[in-house]
């Protein structure tokens, strides 16, 4: 994994904090943009399913993606060194999770396995926690210090 191409690239753990927000934003807000969408062109817009949504994403931030982005934030200012790999912001298991909830997205969207109207829904859903897990790491970064043996090897 030590190519010549990534030997001269490293991040701060700060930088790596912050792609780990960008990437979770990236995620909630395409899922959500795509969410309205189905639910709009299947005419199920309405104030109940909005409540739903935002209701249920939020208990899926409080219970399941607050402690996530809580050890992947503890897994990366505990990485031993000053300097990191750009894309360690998470490790192997989660990238292969989200290549497995991207796949089963595509997968249920292109095949209609779930009406939209429903699977607009789980978008929204999933989209809320992203969201919100994307502005945990976001605040992490704004207080990350880094130690003084970081200055120096800037």
């Amino acid at each position: 994994m030590d190519s010549k191409f990534f030997r001269g690239i490293r991040v701060s753990k700060k930088v790596l904090i912050c792609e780990a927000a960008i990437i979770w934003m990236f995620a909630g807000i395409m899922l959500l943009t795509r969410g309205k969408m189905m639910l709009e062109s299947a005419q199920g817009f309405s104030i109940i399913n909005t409540c739903s949504c935002l209701g249920c994403g939020i208990l899926f931030y409080l219970y399941l993606f607050s402690k996530i982005s809580s050890k992947h934030i503890h897994r990366i200012t505990t990485l031993p060194g000053d300097r990191h790999y750009p894309f360690q912001f998470f490790n192997f298991k989660s990238y292969l999770m989200m290549a497995g909830m991207i796949t089963m997205g595509i997968t249920l969207r292109k095949t209609l396995i779930i009406p939209l109207e429903y699977l607009s829904l789980i978008y929204c859903t999933m989209g809320i926690p992203l969201f919100l897990s994307s502005l945990h790491f976001s605040s992490h970064a704004f207080k990350f210090r880094q130690t003084s043996e970081d200055l120096v090897n800037q």
